[in-house]
């Protein structure tokens, strides 16, 4: 994207085309739906089929509603990834920013997770934003302006990550992905990393044991809560928009402070 919009509001996206992969739930609706908002033309993908009603949506400042573009495919592959890319390009005719969102993993025990298990969860978390990204750049770097990759990762690359072993090292090779690449594809492409921390999700209420587990788990958030969709959604927009021109290469953590000491907690408990 040009480094420069004097026409007015940076974070106005009309004329601008954004693929979020992972787009149809969770983060990825969130990310999606601020996009529209802005004025992009958006399209999501999945792996399994979404209904146009159920799609990301976003209002246009005159109210009028609009709709993301949806495109089934297993990231996994480097055809598929390569055709998300390509049917962006092809409908709108450029492609300006690429939110490599899609990703996650179940608990497994690392001591026997299978070596199916672990294939699958660094395919998800580092071979799929490769691929979306390799497509990507090679739209962007024939076009005007360039473009703007954001890879969301997470705090599991950056600590340990217990329970989700390969996806915490997928993670971490994700933002040294991110830094690799933005220095091979500048000036005309910027990479970034967004590592998130803790964010409440549909599905983080049954993974934390319900309200009263929720609420425990963001005491221990120095900001003292969950980040949400919203949270990473504007991250996104800055990190794609002008204002960001002169950032790539980095990893912004957004984690609501951290995780507050665990020596502290054990000092401050009677003994």
């Amino acid at each position: 994207m040009a480094a420069d919009r004097s026409d007015g509001d940076p974070l106005d996206f009309h004329g601008r085309v954004v693929v979020v992969t992972g787009g149809a739930r969770g983060i990825g609706r969130g990310i999606a739906g601020a996009f529209l908002t802005a004025g992009a033309d958006v399209l999501v993908c999945g792996r399994s089929e979404v209904a146009d009603p159920d799609l990301p949506v976003g209002s246009d400042a005159d109210g009028t509603t609009r709709r993301a573009v949806f495109v089934a495919a297993d990231l996994r592959d480097a055809e598929q990834a390569a055709a998300v890319v390509r049917a962006a390009a092809d409908r709108f005719g450029r492609l300006d920013v690429l939110v490599n969102n899609a990703g996650g993993s179940p608990n497994a025990d690392a001591a026997t997770a299978s070596p199916r298990f672990s294939a699958s969860i660094v395919n998800l978390n580092l071979l799929a934003p490769l691929y979306c990204a390799q497509a990507a750049n090679a739209v962007m770097q024939d076009q005007e302006g360039g473009g703007s990759i954001v890879n969301i990762t997470s705090v599991s690359g950056l600590r340990p990550s217990p329970g989700t072993a390969a996806y915490g090292a997928a993670k971490a090779g994700l933002v040294s992905l991110t830094q690799s690449l933005a220095v091979e594809w500048a000036p005309k492409v910027r990479v970034n990393a967004l590592s998130a921390g803790l964010i409440a999700t549909g599905s983080a209420e049954s993974h934390y044991g319900g309200p009263a587990g929720m609420a425990a788990v963001a005491a221990t958030v120095p900001l003292g809560r969950f980040g949400t969709p919203g949270d990473v959604a504007g991250i996104c927009l800055f990190l794609a928009s002008p204002l960001a021109a002169y950032v790539s290469g980095a990893n912004l953590v957004a984690h609501g402070g951290g995780e507050w000491p665990a020596f502290l907690t054990a000092a401050a408990a009677p003994s």
